[in-house]
C-alpha cells in the first residue's frame, strides 16, 4: 500500500482520538512546571496531527517518527496549511544529532510499542540528552488494566462505507504485552473494489513504579502521574497513565 494509502487509513481511523487532549495537557503541564520555551520534540508524532496543532499553538516544533510515509504525509500536511515544522526520521531510542528542547513528548501511547525494557530505558535517557535543563518530558502508556481487560482476547470490528477492519487482540509472549492482528478492508474510490491490507501490532506496558525507577535513574524528576486526561491519580481501572518530568 502506498503512503497516500496508508495515511488515509490511519487518519480516516484516527478521527475521534482526542489530540486536543493531549494539546491541552501540554499547555497545562508547561504553565505548571513554568516552561517559559516553546521548542518542543513530538516523537512518534505520525502523520502530524498533534504536532501542527502544537504549531498553530505557538510552538517551535520538530517532528521525529520511525515511519518515513508517516514523515511525508505530515510534511505534505505542513506544506498545505503553510506550517513551518522539522521532520526527521529516527529511532526514540537512539535520537541522534538533534538540538535541545525545552519539551519533548512521546503520546498515543506511541512508547508501548517498545517491546524490550532496555529501549524504554534507553528512550528515557535518549529523551534525557536531548532536553534542556529544567526542560519537560510527558509522555502516556496503556495501563496494564487496559492490556490485560480492555485488549486481551477481544475482537473489534468497523463496517464502514470506506473502510472496514477485524480487530484481534491476542497476549504477547512477555508480560503485559498485546499482539493485535487487524485485517482492513479500504474502498478504492476510482474502481469501487476493496482492497484486503493486513498488520501485526505488538505492544507491551510495564507498572507505574518500574516506569517511575527507569525515570529517576535517567536524571528526571517525575512531577506528577495522572491517569486518563482527568488529571486525577491512578486507579485499578485508569486506562492511559501520563507522566509528567522535569530534567533536573
Amino acid at each position: 500500500m502506498s503512503y497516500e494509502r496508508f495515511a488515509y487509513v490511519y487518519d480516516y481511523l484516527m478521527q475521534d482520538v482526542p489530540y486536543e487532549g493531549w494539546l491541552e495537557y501540554v499547555n497545562q503541564q508547561a504553565v505548571e512546571c513554568s516552561i517559559h520555551g516553546k521548542r518542543i520534540l513530538d516523537i512518534a508524532c505520525g502523520t502530524g496531527e498533534l504536532s501542527l496543532r502544537l504549531v498553530r499553538e505557538g510552538y517551535d516544533v520538530t517532528g521525529v517518527d520511525l515511519s518515513s510515509d508517516m514523515l511525508m504525509v505530515a510534511k505534505e500536511k505542513a506544506e498545505a496549511q503553510n506550517l513551518q515544522i522539522q521532520l526527521f526520521q529516527q529511532d526514540m531510542s537512539k535520537l541522534d544529532s538533534l538540538d535541545e528542547y525545552d519539551i519533548i513528548t512521546i503520546f498515543c501511547d506511541s512508547l508501548n510499542y517498545l517491546e524490550d525494557e532496555s529501549d524504554v530505558e534507553h528512550t528515557f535517557k535518549s529523551v534525557y540528552a536531548h532536553l534542556k535543563q529544567g526542560g519537560l518530558f510527558l509522555f502516556d502508556v496503556h495501563s496494564i488494566f487496559k492490556m490485560s481487560q480492555i485488549f486481551t482476547n477481544q475482537t473489534f470490528t468497523l463496517n464502514d462505507e470506506h473502510v472496514s477492519y477485524i480487530w484481534d487482540c491476542f497476549p504477547g509472549v512477555v508480560p503485559n504485552s498485546v499482539e493485535h492482528e487487524l485485517t482492513f478492508f479500504v474502498k478504492d474510490d476510482e474502481t469501487g473494489q476493496y482492497e484486503r491490507v493486513e498488520e501485526l501490532h505488538k505492544q507491551r506496558t510495564y507498572p507505574i513504579l518500574m516506569l517511575n525507577e527507569w525515570l529517576l535513574e535517567s536524571g528526571f524528576e517525575v512531577v506528577k502521574i495522572t491517569a486518563d486526561f482527568s488529571g486525577d491519580s491512578p486507579n485499578e481501572q485508569s486506562e492511559r497513565i501520563f507522566f509528567a518530568c522535569i530534567k533536573k
